[in-house]
């Protein structure tokens, strides 16, 4: 079951993958990792799919990653007399706490205290995905009159960004907390936290899943931008939500912006994915149009760790196609000659610490060697993710003892994960590897691998040998 490929695919489970039969195909199509959207769907939802994925990892051998992606606090104003109305240019418009009325073309309840908190004069608010604008004039601790800067039909229940403005919200709702509390009980290996506006938001989810999980912080809002490394040093990786990025900064900003992340997340070794309407076109479609399967390639070319698709494999016609024609773009621009070019380039510099020193050295070693591959054998991921984080041209074979920390290793680049068990020595580790390296299709006798792993064993954190042998 070996990927032909370094970048990993998450896909996204829902409506159109719901058996047994379309999962397995995803993961056969070169799906790495599994999102579980709790913005839809029942627990007993979930908790059946999460199932399915267990069967299909304990037949295949293959450590298949699991992610909570949590929903997280969703604006939206209150419902209208008519169910709609028409908000011109120029026209005055009030927001305010009261729920009780229905909304007229002259005001709608918003029950969210913390915007009215929050606002200033001059402040925008963008509701419908950012198809009606509108700016503050006069504020209250109930209310805010605004002028309506981009009209237009507005329905009930529409979501509402306040862009440029760090709201006074926790990240987590207590929907959030139930979800999170249900999911840990599954045994999930990564977390997504929504509407991450800065490190405390991680903080604050880290105190409830402690060691349980991975923590992936979603950067949708400016805010988050501003203190990009802060929330990078705190968090497990990234994900790119360029969705409502896009709504709430100009779309001419959101490329730069997830190179920058992409460029973050590397300098640190965090995994980042890169989500939102990468083939949506396929969602109707069977192939993508060449815009999208150019958006997927600059990710790669960037060296982004994972890629993501939403709708596409969740209720699209098209979800096992999706997979396969997203593993091929990033196989075929992996074996661009550019692209090799292009991760050496952007690679930065090491820290001056062990781990950083091994993996920069196993990454050297192994092209002056031509090694088949590189080996991170590891308790908790650490010593792979450090290597991952160098983009060597040799496949990484993460050898984990634990079936948690493969897990978690499946969601980064160039990391094909197994579960190895204990050592008790260097000998016994240098065996298992070389077991391995056979058995997982990546060497045969004579060929030449590097190995790095911490001392002493079963320590996180630790990594501090390098070692190369012939298998």
């Amino acid at each position: 079951m070996r990927q032909r490929k370094h970048a990993k695919i998450v896909a996204t489970l829902g409506p159109a993958s719901d058996d047994r039969h379309t999962i397995q195909a995803l993961f056969d199509a070169g799906a790495d990792v599994f999102r579980l959207n709790f913005s839809h769907g029942q627990h007993e939802d979930h908790r059946r799919r999460l199932e399915l994925i267990r069967a299909i990892e304990a037949d295949t051998g293959r450590p298949i990653a699991v992610l909570l992606d949590l929903q997280g606090p969703k604006l939206r104003i209150a419902t209208f007399e008519e169910g709609a109305v028409a908000l011109a240019e120029g026209a005055a418009f009030r927001l305010d706490l009261d729920t009780g009325h229905a909304g007229t073309s002259h005001r709608v309840g918003l029950p969210h205290p913390e915007i009215f908190a929050a606002l200033q004069p001059g402040a925008d608010v963008l509701l419908d995905d950012g198809r009606i604008r509108l700016r503050a004039e006069r504020c209250g601790a109930d209310f805010a009159d605004m002028r309506v800067v981009n009209g237009g039909r507005l329905s009930d229940r529409k979501g509402v960004n306040v862009p440029g403005v760090v709201l006074p919200l926790s990240a987590l709702t207590a929907k959030d907390r139930r979800d999170l509390d249900f999911g840990l009980t599954l045994g999930i290996d990564w977390v997504a936290l929504s509407f991450v506006q800065r490190p405390q938001d991680i903080v604050e989810v880290r105190a409830l899943v402690g060691d349980k999980a991975g923590i992936v912080a979603k950067l949708e809002k400016p805010a988050a931008i501003d203190c990009l490394e802060d929330i990078v040093a705190v968090t497990d990786a990234v994900m790119v939500a360029r969705g409502d990025l896009g709504v709430e900064m100009p779309a001419e900003q959101v490329p730069s912006i997830q190179k920058r992340i992409i460029h973050a997340c590397r300098r640190t070794g965090k995994p980042v994915i890169v989500a939102t309407q990468m083939l949506e076109s396929m969602v109707t479609a069977p192939v993508p149009t060449r815009a999208e399967a150019s958006d997927v390639a600059t990710a790669i070319y960037e060296g982004a760790d994972a890629v993501m698709l939403s709708a596409e494999s969740a209720s699209g016609r098209y979800p096992v196609e999706a997979v396969h024609i997203m593993s091929r773009i990033i196989a075929h621009t992996e074996n661009d000659p550019s692209y090799r070019k292009s991760i050496d380039a952007s690679r930065s510099p090491p820290r001056a610490v062990a781990a950083d020193a091994i993996g920069q050295a196993a990454q050297q070693v192994a092209a002056l060697l031509q090694a088949v591959c590189t080996v991170a054998y590891t308790s908790s991921g650490y010593s792979a993710l450090r290597m991952a984080r160098e983009r060597p041209w040799a496949p990484i074979i993460g050898m984990a003892s634990r079936v948690e920390a493969a897990r978690r290793l499946a969601l980064v680049w160039g990391v094909h994960a197994v579960v190895s068990g204990e050592v008790g020595n260097v000998t016994e580790m240098t065996e298992a590897a070389r077991r391995t390296v056979v058995a997982e299709g990546f060497g045969q006798p004579g060929d030449t691998i590097v190995i790095s792993a911490g001392m002493p064993f079963s320590t996180a954190g630790t990594t501090n040998l390098l070692r190369i042998a012939q298998v």
